[in-house]
């Protein structure tokens, strides 16, 4: 069968891919450590967008699934908003849109990611190897700024645009405290968060056992803990 689109980006096999050193890294080789970061990241993000994009990635997944806001069905729906959506068949529907919005979005952030991991600076490489589960992961995300947002924000828009059978326009016209672009916003916000969180998983199953990776590189930065 032949690859689609979503699924090569998921892979990063459309990205430049780094160009890394194929031994493996000394730890105390300070100069190695930052190709080995964002060796780690690279990987980590494979895995992580190839479980975000294929079908309902983000609503079968428990750590990345996107929530609507309270105003849309969440904990603080009103009594008028229950009526409007009639039935949990209804309410459902929703959070699948929301979620459909979210894998439209990340499509689009795939590349961006990418970029950053490729083009970033890294500060205090050791740090980041001795860090925590998510570290690196955390660095990206501060690294990454806006830009990520950015890229997910039009996606997620155009399509809750296109949800169909006009469920968010149905639930939106007696939602109080949220119009479309407060719900375009509060979607992308959690769809960049549910991504970082995707990675961070893959990069603390990565630090935990570096070895598996298969990656020379990796078992070297991380295969012991630094002092």
């Amino acid at each position: 069968m032949e690859l689609s689109r979503r699924r090569l980006i998921a892979a990063g096999l459309v990205l430049p891919l780094l160009s890394l050193p194929g031994c493996a890294t000394r730890l105390g080789d300070l100069g190695n450590l930052e190709p080995a970061i964002r060796r780690l990241l690279t990987l980590s993000t494979q895995r992580a967008f190839a479980r975000l994009l294929i079908d309902e990635g983000f609503f079968r997944d428990d750590l990345a699934r996107i929530q609507p806001p309270p105003q849309l069905g969440g904990s603080a729906t009103s009594a008028t908003l229950a009526v409007a959506l009639g039935t949990r068949a209804v309410e459902a529907r929703l959070l699948r849109v929301v979620n459909q919005a979210a894998e439209e979005g990340a499509q689009q952030a795939a590349p961006v990611v990418y970029a950053s991991i490729r083009d970033m600076p890294i500060a205090d490489a050791p740090g980041i190897v001795r860090g925590g589960p998510t570290a690196a992961t955390d660095y990206l995300a501060r690294s990454m700024g806006e830009r990520i947002f950015d890229a997910i924000f039009p996606a997620a828009g155009q399509a809750l645009r296109l949800a169909e059978n006009g469920v968010i326009q149905r639930v939106l016209q007696v939602a109080t405290g949220i119009n479309f672009p407060g719900l375009q916003a509060d979607v992308t916000r959690k769809t960049a968060a549910s991504i970082y969180r995707a990675i961070g998983r893959e990069e603390a199953a990565i630090r935990a056992d570096p070895q598996a990776s298969g990656d020379p590189v990796l078992a070297g930065a991380f295969g012991v803990r630094r002092r």
